[in-house]
């Protein structure tokens, strides 16, 4: 058995911290690194949903100065940006608020690269937005790895996109309207596209075990990338909330969920819980476990593992496939 540090590409937030909150300070979010950094993740990315102007003009600085006073170096690795560039349509923009999604605009995302002075290390756009393709390239020129999700993309759109440079699939499976038409959807085509890594949330709600299996039958275990999506919510205990816009029920089984919509809204686990459930399934060997929540996901927004200096490592045990904290 070795050890290894989890990576996870997306987290909201954690222990009622939201980081986009407009009111979000710096001791909070320090005090929200410090319980999810203990509670077994290695490194992760700061994930901002579409939010208004303003909250990205005060969140972004703030975040970012974090991460350059070496307060987390090796842990916290910089900024996930998913929107504001998304499809506005029902279904398809999931839990963010479409009044604040946007067209593609490159001026807008030098912008919001510019708050985050160079922190941003992965974007999540619409595929199937007019202008997405020259967004992506420009995201691509400026350092940035290009996901695509929250769309209703043909097969079609994500080659478009691939070919401008996006490299993988933003919780492929989710974000997309709980209603599609049997064979043109954007899970089929997430499917067809071979050259895009599928980032999937695996902590028991988001898929269930055979679109799992699905996934990775699909696309290879070298092209799955595990992620948590873990929401202000994660780490409390269950109850009503109110949370990236939403009032919510977070269930005993870990279940989050808006009642209103019925759509999930966040995950309430951490990328530890999100590996031990994809270990239970018995879908993937020792290593391909490993390198779904530690080389891949490095892989793709470009940063080395020599890097990655974690406080807290996992031991995974084959006998019982777990994932176990080293202490």
């Amino acid at each position: 058995m070795r050890s290894v540090a989890l990576v996870d590409l997306q987290v909201n937030g954690y222990h009622g911290v939201d980081f986009s909150d407009g009111q979000l300070t710096r001791d909070g979010f320090t005090e929200a690194c410090e319980r999810l950094l203990d509670a077994g993740t290695g490194a992760f990315l700061a994930t901002l949903i579409t939010t208004a102007p303003d909250v990205y003009e005060h969140n972004l600085p703030l975040i970012a100065e974090v991460i350059e006073s070496g307060r987390f170096a090796g842990q916290l690795l910089g900024v996930h940006l998913e929107g504001p560039f998304l499809n506005p349509a029902e279904g398809a923009h999931g839990s963010h608020n479409p009044r604040w999604i946007v067209p593609p605009n490159i001026h807008r995302l030098d912008h919001l690269l510019d708050l985050a002075d160079g922190c941003v290390r992965l974007l999540t756009i619409a595929a199937d937005m007019p202008g997405a393709e020259d967004l992506a390239r420009h995201a691509r020129r400026r350092r940035v790895a290009v996901s695509l999700g929250h769309h209703l993309a043909t097969p079609d759109d994500l080659a478009r996109l691939h070919a401008a440079g996006a490299a993988a699939l933003t919780h492929l499976g989710n974000g997309m309207p709980a209603m599609v038409d049997r064979h043109a959807n954007p899970l089929f085509a997430g499917l067809d596209a071979d050259g895009l890594s599928a980032m999937i949330i695996t902590d028991g709600h988001h898929l269930p075990p055979p679109v799992i299996k699905t996934i990775v039958r699909t696309k290879g275990p070298a092209r799955c990338i595990v992620v948590s999506d873990a929401s202000p919510i994660a780490g409390l205990p269950p109850g009503r909330y109110r949370t990236l816009g939403n009032d919510v029920i977070l269930e005993p089984s870990g279940r989050l969920y808006n009642p209103q919509t019925g759509y999930l809204v966040g995950s309430s686990a951490t990328i530890l819980d999100c590996m031990n459930h994809l270990a239970s399934l018995n879908l993937l060997a020792g290593d391909e476990l490993i390198a779904a929540a530690w080389t891949q996901p490095l892989a793709l927004i470009g940063a080395d593992p020599a890097d990655v200096r974690p406080r807290c490592t996992v031991t995974y045990d084959e006998d019982n496939r777990r994932f176990l904290l080293d202490y």
